[in-house]
């Protein structure tokens, strides 16, 4: 079975990474050959709508499941759609996503792992430079809700705020996740070493 898997690197020791949408590369690997090719997202700089293009483009690939460690509504409706099972991982590198799979220890997600628009991260709604929040709007001024913002900065609501806060927390999540198995990593690389 071929099975494409989150990355940041183009072969099986490359860094695994948890999100799916913004993914900078995605390593194919047939699990009887252990044979893989790694592609660059095409996706990833898109400024919308990243996780059902980066959906579309691994399902044109004729993959049996996708690994990886979150993966938006929007994505998980695409790969559903196409019948591909979506796996969660939350190791370091591509070859240990591989063995987990093939070893039957990762079970698929029954639906979305994250909030849609997850992998833009903190920068999420940011105007230029990352400052300011909100949406680009024609110009002019907002009315007395907001006086003297321009209309080109919309506040953020509350309900926007809550989602980056979900977001956030989700890859402060993960992040620590990704942090404790590399630091577990290096002790035992330390040791190995001694």
């Amino acid at each position: 079975m071929r099975i494409a898997i989150s990355a940041n690197g183009s072969d099986l020791d490359a860094e695994f990474v948890p999100l799916f949408g913004r993914s900078p590369t995605y390593v194919f690997v047939d699990t009887e050959s252990l044979a893989f090719e790694a592609v660059p997202n095409p996706a990833t700089g898109s400024a919308g709508g990243a996780g059902i293009q980066a959906a579309q483009y691994v399902a044109s690939r004729g993959v049996g499941a996708v690994v990886t460690g979150h993966v938006g509504p929007n994505a998980f409706q695409v790969l559903a759609a196409a019948g591909v099972p979506v796996f969660i991982f939350t190791g370091s590198t591509v070859r240990e996503a591989v063995n987990a799979y093939m070893a039957g220890r990762l079970s698929p997600a029954s639906g979305a792992t994250g909030p849609a628009h997850a992998g833009l991260g903190p920068m999420r709604g940011r105007g230029i430079g990352g400052v300011g929040r909100g949406r680009i709007r024609a110009g002019g001024y907002e009315g007395s809700r907001n006086a003297g913002v321009p209309l080109g900065v919309q506040v953020a609501s509350e309900a926007e705020r809550q989602d980056d806060l979900t977001e956030l927390r989700s890859e402060v999540e993960s992040l620590r996740e990704h942090l404790n198995k590399l630091g577990e990593r290096l002790d035992d690389l330390e040791s190995k070493c001694r």
